[in-house]
């Protein structure tokens, strides 16, 4: 579904994604993992269009969109849930939902529709409808900020550290429900996660990334019982 070719991406002198390739199967949950400033971060903005590369390509369903604005990268299909998940803190739940659907607004109907399937994956929201996205608890905002992303329709959901700031009991359920999107929905996942674990339990395949290189990838499997990334990302 996405193939990334030789992709590099800079801050002024620094190069921050240095020559960079990985392919994502439609259907799969594939994680990109590294420590902080390992680059994973600027690789998701660069594919969502809000960082142009300094060269390399990508390749969503067969066409190119490296240089496409970021909301024709959304129209296609492609849905980005960021890190600290950055809810519009001052509107409503409702609100929240209904910028997520900017892109077919018209269509009531559907939207309305869509916005149920949400509450169907996040009765929480359903009952905080009225309340502002602000006063909602992390697990809660990252709940939203996941339903934002689904009310676009993508094919492939690329989610930034979704266990960040969240209470330990929410988690797994932030985990649980990825993996129902991903099985009843057909969403490709593209997963980036400072919790190693739980990331590779939930994927089937991984790429490692250090200072802008990917240095390590393979099925999930594998990487868990890789000693050198034990070390460094599981604990071990």
């Amino acid at each position: 579904m996405l193939t990334v070719t030789d992709l590099s991406v800079s801050y002024g002198a620094i190069n921050a994604v240095a020559g960079i390739s990985f392919e994502i199967p439609q259907g799969g949950i594939v994680t990109l993992l590294g420590g902080n400033g390992a680059g994973k971060t600027t690789t998701l903005h660069t594919l969502s269009g809000l960082l142009r590369p300094k060269s390399g390509k990508i390749t969503f369903c067969g066409e190119d969109i490296t240089r496409l604005p970021s909301h024709e990268i959304v129209a296609r299909g492609l849905g980005h849930v960021p890190e600290g998940r950055m809810v519009f803190a001052n509107l409503s739940v409702a609100e929240n939902l209904a910028m997520g659907a900017f892109l077919h607004h018209a269509d009531k109907a559907r939207t309305a529709e869509i916005r149920d399937h949400v509450f169907e994956i996040f009765p929480r929201l359903k009952e905080r409808i009225k309340q502002t996205a602000g006063t909602l608890s992390g697990g809660e905002q990252q709940m939203l900020a996941i339903g934002r992303a689904l009310m676009g329709r993508p094919k492939f959901l690329m989610l930034d550290e979704p266990s960040l700031g969240i209470a330990p009991r929410l988690i797994t359920t932030i985990f649980e429900k990825i993996v129902e999107i991903n099985r009843t929905q057909g969403i490709t996942i593209l997963l980036v996660e400072q919790n190693a674990n739980l990331a590779l339990e939930i994927s089937t395949h991984g790429y490692v990334l250090e200072t802008g290189h990917i240095v390590c990838s393979g099925p999930s499997a594998e990487l868990r019982a890789n000693p050198q990334l034990k070390a460094a990302y599981l604990g071990g």
